[in-house]
């Protein structure tokens, strides 16, 4: 007796980021929510990430979200899931965005309820106020992205910002709470080598550089700046005079020095010793504080970072 094929249907990339728990706003945009191992810790009265030790954000009312999963690097130390990443999509309206996150972050956090501080549960859930845009894409290829960081901040929450800098077209025009710009590598070689940039290589490394230029003008605007470098031993850890004096030129308020981990995806294509020790990613910090002229403010031995500040 003959048995017919059995007939199996391809996994979509969305299908794979559900299941590692993407809450997505909608079936035609990659616009998506997830709450973040942080939040749900400091939900259950246990940690908090780092951005409270340093900024003062209460994990437990943070969201984590993307107006789009889109993104022109491909990061070698990248952990979120590019090879999952949907590239066709139709984007949603700051409206659309912003009215679906309270039911999506509930949603996110739902399976936590029963081991929750109940005070903690009702402000995450119907109070959240501060809004990470940061969980993975490029946040300024939303064309829209200037109104959602308004929209957001004029209803009394802090916005950070997470860009790897390659579209100062836009970061001239936001305006969030604090910006983030990822700085990698001193030169075009080790740009290519270590983010893999999806365009043109020089050109999107003149872009950062664009792109770093314009932190002084947002600081005056009242915008906090940061710059974080992830470390990836073997790659961009020797850099530290070259690395401090593209900072020095920024002039952020403060810089992040964070060790790569070995984690999610980046262990598809970094060996676990990519990963620098906390004593040397100390070491790297101090270098860069002292050749910048900025002073060591804080670390987090869990998140594997280290805090510089500008000095006065």
């Amino acid at each position: 007796m003959s048995r017919k094929p059995s007939s199996v249907v391809a996994e979509t990339p969305k299908d794979s980021l559900i299941r590692q728990g993407y809450n997505f706003i909608s079936p035609i945009s990659s616009a998506a929510v997830k709450p973040c191992m942080w939040c749900k810790r400091a939900l259950r009265g246990g940690d908090q990430c780092y951005k409270h030790q340093f900024y003062g954000i209460e994990s437990w009312r943070c969201v984590q979200m993307t107006p789009t999963l889109r993104c022109n690097q491909r990061c070698l130390f990248c952990w979120r899931s590019m090879e999952h990443e949907i590239t066709r999509e139709i984007e949603l309206t700051p409206e659309e965005i912003i009215s679906a996150i309270p039911h999506l972050q509930k949603k996110g956090l739902s399976g936590d309820k029963p081991w929750t501080d109940p005070d903690r549960w009702e402000t995450a859930v119907t109070h959240p106020n501060q809004y990470a845009i940061s969980l993975s894409g490029e946040p300024t290829l939303y064309s829209r992205l200037p109104e959602l960081i308004d929209k957001l901040c004029n209803a009394g929450n802090s916005v950070f910002i997470v860009s790897n800098g390659t579209n100062p077209a836009m970061i001239k025009k936001i305006h969030p709470t604090q910006l983030y710009l990822s700085l990698d590598a001193t030169n075009l070689a080790g740009y290519t080598e270590l983010c893999r940039p999806a365009g043109n290589p020089p050109q999107m490394w003149q872009n950062l550089l664009a792109s770093l230029s314009l932190l002084k003008k947002k600081e005056t605007d009242g915008i906090r700046t940061a710059v974080r470098t992830t470390l990836v031993k073997g790659y961009n850890d020797c850099t530290e005079e070259a690395l401090a004096q593209l900072i020095k030129d920024a002039s952020p308020r403060y810089v992040e020095i964070k060790g790569y981990m070995y984690l999610g995806y980046s262990r598809m294509r970094l060996p676990e010793t990519a990963m620098p020790t906390m004593d040397e990613i100390r070491t790297v910090a101090r270098g860069i504080a002292e050749h910048a002229n900025y002073q060591i403010l804080d670390e987090n031995t869990p998140s594997r970072v280290v805090c510089l500040v500008r000095e006065p």
